[in-house]
């Protein structure tokens, strides 16, 4: 059902070096480009996108409280290796990696992060834990 989201950026330039390393530490990089206001990230065509962009109304961007983007991995190490990379980057913590509830077929592992302009975003496996 969903296509792309969107998240406003004060500094475009900033967002995109940040969005490079973290989307091309996952396997994904820009999509599409529109000059000085737009970047779209994803794995193809086929597969969800975040975008970042300057808001069309010329205001400052802000990050929303209660909003989320939350990106699925296909291995816990892939969580753990995602949450580092997006602190590394200048991100910050918002809940370390670690399973929510129980173990088992629909565990779920998660890690939290917001990006250098407050986005949060959610890092997760839903499964049981693999060797």
């Amino acid at each position: 059902m969903i296509g792309y989201v969107t998240l406003g950026s004060n500094d475009l330039d900033k967002a995109r070096s940040y969005y490079d390393a973290l989307f091309g530490s996952i396997g994904a990089g820009r999509l599409m480009e529109f000059g000085e206001n737009f970047t779209l990230y994803g794995t193809g065509w086929g597969s969800p996108g975040v975008a970042v962009c300057k808001p069309n109304n010329g205001e400052a961007a802000t990050a929303g409280n209660g909003n989320m983007i939350a990106i699925v991995m296909d291995s816990r190490g892939k969580v753990d290796a995602m949450y580092r990379q997006a602190l590394a980057l200048g991100g910050s913590c918002e809940g370390p990696p670690g399973l929510r509830g129980d173990e088992g077929p629909q565990a779920f592992y998660g890690a939290y992060f917001r990006d250098p302009e407050g986005n949060k975003f959610c890092a997760f496996r839903t499964g049981p834990a693999t060797a």
